[in-house]
């Protein structure tokens, strides 16, 4: 153990020396001066929790808005509408049906006369105060599909007061929070935060008996000897979601035009209502039938070498469908193992794979089509 003793070169750290490693106590004047910062910095998050109905709300916002007066008022730094009709339908759905909003952090501004600075919630203000003023006509709603071509006005004079009285919890920051402060606290909301991958998301939405299906061909030991990915893409559930284009690719690629995500999720709330004991069983048969086939053919499972430790999206596609329909064209199959090799290093297939316009049908369709058609042509 050297311990220093007012030297400038040591300047107070401690350093402990191990056989194993070195490590850098922090001093008592550091942690002293941490601290002072800390309490330093908290001025400027000063706030005040408040509720307020969804009708003063609007109000506040609309309120000599053409004259630069409005009490709730959006600043330079987030001027732009960003939300489509679909998004602000589907917030307007939220709201009816009762589900819980997110706060909206609004700022006094020292030289606003009171005025209120909407640092974090103004597309769901806007969108409130386009609805309540018929400029919204409610489109692609999911549960409260009547509504849908509805506006405002539309609404029984009963369901608009109830609408009205929804409450919206606002975090009003003190006039403390300078304008340096409020932008901080804008990009830490909208950026800082982590955001749930699509199948976190699709497991939160729509649970049910075919998303348990998913996770449980994602755990099968083969699949992940085969297909291995990273720890972050396991534990954002990356493998489940490749199960789910598996299954969704093979019975609807024909069907597919140009938003994956869309067609994914349409896939798994169709095929959750319908799925049942039986259906489970026919389908994890074929998709261990496919790895038991990959296994057995394909020397590098789904990846582009032996030394590879990385599935790609586009490969996995590829060769896990295009062995499906192949098998179900040929449930028999006994490809040449030598064409296979000849044909996975070949430049068309490379082509097929290299990117993963995911995006494309005809791309989707040929990279799956190749792989089919490979294995069906150079059958022995």
């Amino acid at each position: 153990m050297l311990e220093s003793r007012g030297e400038d070169l040591y300047a107070g750290i401690i350093i402990s020396m191990s056989k194993k490693n070195i490590s850098v106590e922090i001093t008592v004047s550091q942690k002293d001066k941490a601290e002072i910062q800390i309490e330093t910095e908290q001025v400027f998050v000063d706030y005040d929790t408040k509720e307020y109905p969804v009708e003063t709300v609007v109000d506040k916002y609309l309120k000599d808005i053409d004259e630069d007066k409005n009490e709730l008022f959006v600043p330079d730094y987030q001027r732009d509408f960003r939300w489509d009709e679909k998004r602000q339908s589907k917030f307007i759905e939220s709201i009816i049906i009762g589900l819980p909003i997110p706060y909206i952090f609004v700022a006094d501004v020292k030289d606003k006369d009171g005025r209120l600075e909407i640092v974090d919630g103004s597309q769901r203000i806007r969108t409130l105060a386009a609805f309540m003023r018929n400029e919204l006509k409610l489109v692609n709603l999911k549960k409260l599909t009547e509504l849908n071509g509805f506006q405002y006005s539309d609404l029984p004079l009963s369901r608009q007061r109830r609408f009205n009285r929804k409450t919206l919890r606002m975090i009003e920051l003190t006039d403390k929070a300078n304008e340096e402060a409020r932008r901080d606290i804008f990009e830490r909301i909208n950026t800082g935060s982590v955001q749930l991958e699509s199948m976190e998301k699709r497991r939160g939405i729509q649970p049910g008996l075919f998303t348990d299906f998913l996770s449980e061909c994602a755990r099968i030991p083969l699949f992940k000897t085969l297909a291995p990915l990273t720890k972050v893409s396991e534990n954002k559930r990356g493998r489940e979601e490749l199960v789910l284009r598996f299954f969704a690719y093979l019975n609807k690629h024909k069907e597919f035009i140009n938003r994956v995500s869309d067609f994914l999720d349409i896939y798994l709330e169709e095929t959750q209502k319908k799925f049942n004991d039986k259906c489970g069983k026919e389908m994890r048969k074929e998709f261990e039938l496919v790895l038991n086939f990959v296994e057995k053919y394909f020397p590098d499972g789904f990846k582009r070498g032996p030394k590879d430790k990385l599935t790609p999206r586009v490969r996995f596609e590829a060769i896990a469908i295009g062995v499906a329909l192949a098998l179900r064209e040929n449930n028999r199959l006994v490809p040449d193992k030598a064409s296979i090799e000849v044909w996975l290093n070949s430049p068309e297939f490379k082509k097929h794979t290299t990117s993963d316009a995911s995006n494309s049908r005809p791309k989707l369709i040929g990279r799956i089509e190749f792989v089919r058609d490979q294995l069906l042509k150079n059958a022995i």
